[in-house]
């Protein structure tokens, strides 16, 4: 008879800081794991403070809170006959690490402090914590005088172990340590979830076992969405997968797996002289040759009549892993994000600048998204707060359309400068997802400005096609876009006040990755606002997203906006001129994407972009063409690389972000020419020339 064993993962949407409501959930997922038979939970990285605390990490009081939290823990009866690993920050000799601490029945058994610390990108651990270096080793920890009083116990290990149970053994890896040779905080990116999954699949082929993967889920309180998705493998083999986007604040995954299939796995006589010739190495070298095993009187699978019993449950057998487009990521994950966002905001909903182009339109899209998910979930409590209604209201959203209306709000607004085309299609999406709109031209108010400067200046500047120089022409483009974000949180703070309710409104904004990267927008225009769904998504994405959003969500209007050309309606249109944004930025956004990776993905400076852009690009343009292109991107680069200081919080989706804030560290005063880089890459595509 095989030994069954239940074992439970989980995914849990904790909050930095939020002690009490992670407790909470903390103990529901332990609640769920117990009645549904597992022995052993596990839960995300750092679940105790959640994982984005940032430089809160410093601070005595998130360690001594956190202390706090696991002693309600280990007194709740909610987890006796239950082996947990929990996710708190420790000090232990004042060095402060990233920690597992394993308990069982009320008593700690171990302390695992994290070894390899995630610190690039958006991760920054080295920041507020040390990695434990020595492997295999274990120290004497003493325990706080409040945990002492409740297990009874003076010090605990601390330090690489396991835990050795009657019927199996159980190590511990966090986050980053599966990304370098668990639990996690992990965050979404489109097209990631992939190589997370391979990297644990990989992990149990090669020499056999049981991996149980835990994920946070949800916006913790930044630019990050973690995207759940934990995951039981077993053998190379994933044996259960939880939900990628999820409105629910605790998922429970729970898998049957039979131990002895662990064992047959590893029965192969090279796995076994491997091992010990590992052995023998490390006794040669004097270093442990295994690890510090921690016993625990206490078996995963069950035994006797128990066991019996579950033998007539069959284990969990292997299933294919789900994946989701790209175009559903987008769909799924801002809208999350959205969400969590403004029902932690303590905000009535959103307001979003429409102004018929394809970024605002993917913005709309979003939020429609969002409220179709909370419809889906009988989302109530967080809902009835926002919409206005009483805590003892029976009010349910039903339908996304009649929540949309309720909770988001958006505005075309006009100048001589628009089209009618823009304004029909603003107000045809408007009606399409039901939100509350506003249509306005905004015309005096531009004349009004234009009035004061000629008045105070005596000069009135002109447009371009009037005469006037550029300068003269980019400033009155940049007048009407910085009075759109006047009004835009002059609407946002007075609109629930208009519609009789209670609270202001939340101003999003819709700048997509490949502008911001270029600069393609105006310092404190429409772009400044106080979150952003598509900052860190691509033009190319986006119009694949609408392209899905259309039949998804049975928009037709939306192919309106993909037949549309990009225009920023700023300057006066005439029967030779219209203008348009790949024309503004002498570059595509198929070339802004391409840029974008070469510059931070494979770390390429002018130089290094253009030779491999030589290769790329060569059999359609010159080695001079090409590096006209480059210069100019990195000119356009960097004199506009100051407005990423005040780029709006967006949701963090694509590996090549310009976000300055902590996933792209680079200065934003440059030397603009790059004369010396410039030089060097000229004389190569000269060169080029020649040879060809």
């Amino acid at each position: 008879m095989g030994h069954y064993a239940t074992v439970a993962t989980c995914s849990l949407n904790q909050w930095a800081l939020d002690f009490e409501g992670n407790l909470k959930r903390i103990l529901e997922s332990i609640k769920i794991a117990k009645e549904r038979g597992a022995k052993l939970r596990v839960g995300p990285e750092l679940e105790i403070t959640g994982y984005g605390c940032f430089d809160h990490f410093l601070e005595g009081d998130t360690y001594l809170h956190s202390w706090e939290v696991l002693g309600k823990i280990l007194e709740s009866d909610d987890t006796k006959d239950i082996l947990l690993d929990i996710g708190m920050p420790v000090a232990h000799k004042n060095v402060k690490y990233n920690c597992r601490v394993i308990i069982l029945n009320g008593k700690i058994l171990l302390i695992r402090p994290k070894m390899y610390l995630a610190n690039d990108g958006n991760y920054r651990e080295l920041r507020y914590f040390v990695p434990w270096s020595a492997a295999r080793h274990v120290e004497e920890y003493y325990l706080p005088r409040m945990i002492r009083n409740i297990t009874g116990q003076s010090k605990v290990p601390i330090g690489d172990a396991v835990i050795s149970t009657i019927d199996t053994c159980v190590g511990i890896e966090l986050c980053e340590e599966l990304f370098t040779p668990n639990s996690s905080g992990s965050h979404h990116e489109l097209r990631k979830l992939y190589r997370r999954i391979e990297l644990i699949k990989e992990a149990t082929l090669k020499n056999g076992g049981i991996y149980l993967y835990s994920n946070q889920q949800g916006c913790d309180g930044d630019r990050l969405y973690y995207d759940g998705c934990s995951l039981i493998a077993m053998n190379g083999q994933i044996v259960a997968q939880g939900s990628q986007f999820s409105l629910k604040d605790v998922e429970v995954l729970i898998a049957t797996i039979d131990i002895e299939d662990v064992r047959s796995h590893r029965a192969i006589s090279s796995r076994g002289m491997q091992a010990t010739n590992i052995t023998a190495t490390h006794n040669m070298l004097s270093t442990p040759s295994s690890y510090p095993r921690i016993e625990a009187d206490f078996a995963l699978s069950d035994s006797g009549k128990n066991s019996r019993l579950k033998f007539m449950t069959p284990p969990t057998k292997p299933m294919e892993e789900f994946y989701h487009t790209p175009e559903q990521e987008i769909t799924l994950g801002p809208a999350c994000w959205l969400w969590d966002y403004l029902r932690r905001s303590n905000m009535s909903g959103y307001f979003l600048p429409l102004s018929g182009g394809i970024d605002s339109c993917s913005t709309a899209v979003i939020v429609y998204s969002m409220c179709s998910l909370i419809v889906d979930a009988a989302e109530k409590g967080d809902v009835r707060r926002i919409v206005g209604e009483s805590e003892d209201s029976i009010y349910i959203p039903r339908d996304p359309k009649e929540l949309t209306a309720r909770i988001f709000h958006t505005c075309y607004m006009g100048t001589e400068n628009s089209s009618k085309e823009t304004r029909q299609r603003a107000k045809k999406l408007a009606d399409s997802i039901g939100s509350y709109h506003i249509d306005l031209n905004m015309d005096d108010l531009v004349r009004a400005v234009h009035t004061l400067f000629t008045f105070v200046t005596n000069k009135t500047p002109r447009y371009r096609i009037h005469g006037g120089s550029n300068t003269e022409n980019l400033a009155l483009q940049n007048i009407q876009a910085r009075l759109r974000m006047l009004l835009s949180y002059l609407f946002a703070q007075l609109l629930p006040w208009v519609r009789n309710r209670n609270g202001s409104l939340l101003v999003l904004g819709s700048a997509n990755v490949d502008e911001c990267l270029r600069g393609y927008f105006t310092k404190y225009d429409c772009s400044s606002a106080d979150i952003c769904p598509i900052g860190s998504i691509s033009k190319k994405d986006l119009r694949r997203f609408i392209g899905y959003a259309k039949d998804c969500f049975d928009l037709p209007i939306l192919q309106e906006f993909l037949d549309a050309q990009p225009t920023a309606e700023l300057e006066p249109m005439t029967n030779e001129y219209v203008q348009r944004d790949e024309l503004d930025m002498g570059m595509t956004y198929e070339e802004l994407s391409i840029f974008g990776r070469l510059r931070k993905i494979q770390k390429c400076g002018p130089f290094s972009m253009f030779t491999k852009l030589v290769h790329e690009w060569g059999n359609e343009l010159s080695p001079t063409q090409i590096a006209a292109k480059v210069k100019r991107f990195f000119y356009y680069y960097a004199v506009n690389r100051h407005k990423m200081t005040t780029l709006t919080p967006s949701y963090h989706a694509e590996s090549y972000s310009p976000d300055d804030n902590r996933f792209d560290l680079r200065p934003f005063l440059y030397n603009s020419a790059w004369s010396w880089q410039f030089s060097k890459v000229d004389a190569l595509a000269q060169d080029l020339e020649v040879k060809e």
